[in-house]
């Protein structure tokens, strides 16, 4: 199945397929579907800011969050139908034939950068929610007041994202022999996840405070 027809799916069978026994989508390309709608959240409330006259004075400010969450809507959109062809480029290189030594080192080789790539394909999943976090913690304090709510659904949805995508990562970590690889990722597990929890916590705060 390819990624991109995804987008062509009802919400219905997007549920029933994910919810079936096909392999995909998955935990990452759902992850980046939760991303996606706090992205979109970010956007709606941006919208329902700009061209208003309480909230003239930021609206240069709420513009540049609203072009930037769209970015990482975008991104997050790509990232989904990404995860789903990193799986089927796996199953491909499981299928390689390895009754020789040059047949068993070919497909160690493509092993490997297959892992490698169904790592940072989430990775980069979890970053996208990292921005979409950050987005919401800058409006959180100057979007309009009437939908401030949906920005902390944004920001409680971006974290939760953001830490399901790294699910996908830490199954395919213990694979990837290169151990600088290895480290470098975990480094960056570790500063997402401290991060995105003072992100998700301020934002929140700022969110109930305007309730």
């Amino acid at each position: 199945m390819e990624g991109n027809a995804l987008w062509q799916w009802t919400t219905e069978k997007f549920l029933a397929e994910a919810a079936s026994s096909a392999p995909t989508p998955g935990g990452g390309s759902v992850s980046a579907f939760v991303g996606a709608l706090a992205a979109s959240m970010v956007c709606m409330v941006a919208n329902l800011t700009v061209g208003k006259e309480k909230y003239r004075d930021v609206e240069a400010q709420v513009k540049e969050i609203l072009a930037d969450a769209e970015m990482v809507l975008t991104a997050l959109k790509s990232g989904l139908s990404q995860d789903i062809a990193e799986f089927s480029n796996f199953m491909a290189v499981l299928q390689m034939p390895k009754a020789t030594d040059e047949e068993k080192s070919l497909r160690s080789g493509k092993m490997q950068e297959a892992l490698v790539s169904a790592t940072d394909t989430p990775l980069g999943i979890a970053q996208n929610c990292f921005r979409a976090l950050q987005l919401a913690q800058a409006l959180a304090p100057i979007g309009n007041k009437g939908a401030i709510s949906d920005v902390g659904v944004a920001a409680y949805l971006a974290e939760s994202a953001l830490k399901s995508a790294m699910f996908s990562v830490d199954i395919n970590l213990p694979g990837i022999k290169d151990q600088g690889y290895q480290e470098r990722i975990k480094t960056e597990r570790e500063r997402l996840f401290a991060q995105a929890e003072t992100l998700k916590v301020n934002t929140v705060a700022m969110v109930q405070s305007r309730l």
